[in-house]
């Protein structure tokens, strides 16, 4: 039991290194100081959640999945996209093996599970947390265009292209057609009495 605990107490430093990892396609864009990929894990688990529920799957189980969909990038980090073709990545499923071995069996079993499904492809949660990943790389992109950035298009094209759902191609729909602050312009402008600070 100790040298589980031991193991678990690992994982969970290692897997706080993703809150230093930097996503390094957005250094290609020119972005100074971009997301990490903790950062995009965060929002991508939220978006999961929302278009799992619109879409009738488990909104638990999806944001699961996006929670542990780039956990692999502790030990591979972020390889830009441009580098994939001169490189050859081991299988997110194997590297989540070797991550969680000496785990809790509970444990590792969770996390190769969630991992398994995202890339497998096949069930509901896992098409609606892969959209999320989609959207929230959407989202971001459109953040840093509004902050001056304008080496993105590529980012939100295949963004784009890649969304399997209805409601994430509605929701990618919506993005695009508002600014980022547009909800605190509607907070002070529209029919809301309540104000900051109190």
């Amino acid at each position: 039991m100790q040298d589980e605990l031991a193991q678990l107490t690992g994982f969970v430093y290692e897997i706080g290194l993703l809150k230093r990892y930097k996503r390094t396609g957005w250094l290609v864009a020119g972005v100074r100081d971009p997301e990490s990929i903790a950062d995009h894990s965060f929002r991508a688990a939220a978006l999961a959640s929302i278009v799992a529920v619109l879409e009738g799957a488990n909104p638990e189980r999806a944001a699961l999945l996006s929670i542990f969909h780039d956990s692999q990038e502790t030990r591979l980090t972020d390889i830009p996209y441009l580098a994939k073709a001169y490189v050859k990545r081991a299988p997110n499923e194997q590297v989540t093996a070797e991550q969680t071995r000496g785990l809790p069996a509970a444990v590792a079993d969770m996390i190769c599970g969630s991992v398994a499904e995202y890339e497998d492809k096949t069930t509901l949660e896992a098409r609606c947390a892969r959209d999320a990943d989609k959207l929230e790389c959407l989202v971001q992109a459109i953040e840093y265009r509004e902050q001056g950035n304008q080496n993105i298009q590529l980012w939100i094209d295949s963004s784009l292209a890649a969304l399997q759902t209805a409601s994430g191609k509605k929701l990618a729909d919506e993005l695009l057609r508002t600014r980022s602050l547009d909800w605190l312009d509607r907070f002070f402008n529209g029919d809301d009495t309540a104000s900051l600070g109190e």
